[in-house]
């Protein structure tokens, strides 16, 4: 497993938000196949290009078509990306890490308890249990994507006003 490092110097104590503009984020959740790679689109397009944005996932996952069509809705792409690993990530330092599912959450803490690195659990509904038509499941997705558009707006305010961003 890639150990995680954080800043140095820092006051605050692992895990516990410092709540500034991070130099790197990474949008965990379970298998990088929903949650956190719809965070990592978003977050990509709303932040300084100078801010690192990554996503990974705890345990193995599968490409889901579903977020494909709601990131396109908003004229995002995830291109060739394929879901990745925790430990695939060739650079593990991160300053702010942001678990999007309780075993993210919990994968986090045990990594990060005795480093300065920021985590935050944003609890984060699996659209995958959305049953019914295609549009009702494309709801669900389209809810999960919003909520987390809102909630990178929310936490990174002070960094969304840059030139060249939508």
């Amino acid at each position: 497993m890639t150990a995680l490092a954080g800043g140095e110097g820092r006051a605050e104590a692992p895990g516990k938000p410092s709540r500034g503009i991070p130099a790197s984020v990474l949008f965990l959740c379970g298998m990088n196949a929903v949650r956190s790679p719809m965070a990592e689109q978003i977050a990509r397009r709303m932040l300084p290009r100078d801010i690192f944005v990554a996503s990974a996932g705890v345990r193995p996952g599968e490409r889901d078509p579903f977020v494909d069509a709601v990131l396109a809705e908003k004229g995002l792409s995830l291109g060739a990306r394929e879901p990745r690993l925790l430990e695939d990530l060739e650079d593990a330092y991160f300053d702010l890490i942001v678990t999007l599912a309780p075993e993210a959450h919990h994968a986090a803490l045990e990594l990060t308890r005795s480093l300065a690195v920021d985590v935050e659990y944003w609890p984060t509904a699996d659209p995958t249990s959305a049953s019914g038509t295609r549009e009702q499941i494309l709801a669900a997705y389209r809810d999960v994507r919003d909520r987390l558009e809102a909630r990178i707006r929310q936490r990174f305010a002070d960094a969304e006003t840059v030139p060249g961003r939508k």
